[in-house]
């Protein structure tokens, strides 16, 4: 009796873990099989993204944020003393700052295995983009700004798809 008493607590115990600890909620409408896929595309955006930048996916926030005059690219740290964390996301925002006002978006295609919309656009008019590092307390980022409308837009369309393929939650919209 005791052995089936102690088969049934363990059953009951293992069977009441959450399926949220084995992997995420599915979305609704979304298949099995297809939420699988999209599991493995998120994990393989966060290992080709932490080789790309330098630092752990799971130790920083992503922020991407959409301005009238273009826009800002932020991570932060999740943990205000890890020092490490900040330095390396500091080290790659002076790069990217960098990469990206020269026109190379190397990093990004490392990241997400695709140039990313607008990128090509951003490229071809890095002379009318204005790209600046921006330090902060926890991490760093890099905004920028420009006065072509065309360029605008494709800054606008790559934040878009950044907030998307990381899915930040940022508003995809300006704000007036």
């Amino acid at each position: 009796m005791m052995r089936l008493s102690l088969t049934f607590g363990l059953f009951t115990l293992l069977s009441s873990t959450p399926l949220a600890a084995q992997h995420p909620t599915m979305p609704a409408g979304m298949s099995h099989e297809e939420h699988l896929r999209q599991m493995r595309k998120d994990e393989e955006l966060k290992h080709r993204g932490g080789l790309a930048m330098g630092f752990d996916q799971d130790k920083t926030v992503h922020h991407f944020l959409l301005r009238p005059s273009g826009g800002e690219i932020v991570v932060r740290a999740k943990e205000a003393a890890d020092a490490d964390s900040i330095a390396r996301i500091r080290s790659h925002f002076r790069d990217i700052a960098a990469s990206f006002a020269g026109g190379a978006f190397d990093k990004p295609v490392a990241t997400h295995g695709e140039l990313p919309p607008g990128a090509a656009l951003m490229a071809t008019n890095a002379s009318r983009i204005r790209y600046r590092y921006a330090e902060r307390q926890d991490g760093a980022g890099v905004v920028m700004e420009t006065a072509d409308a065309e360029t605008l837009r494709a800054i606008h369309d790559f934040l878009r798809y950044q907030i998307t393929e990381h899915k930040t939650g940022d508003p995809l919209t300006v704000p007036q």
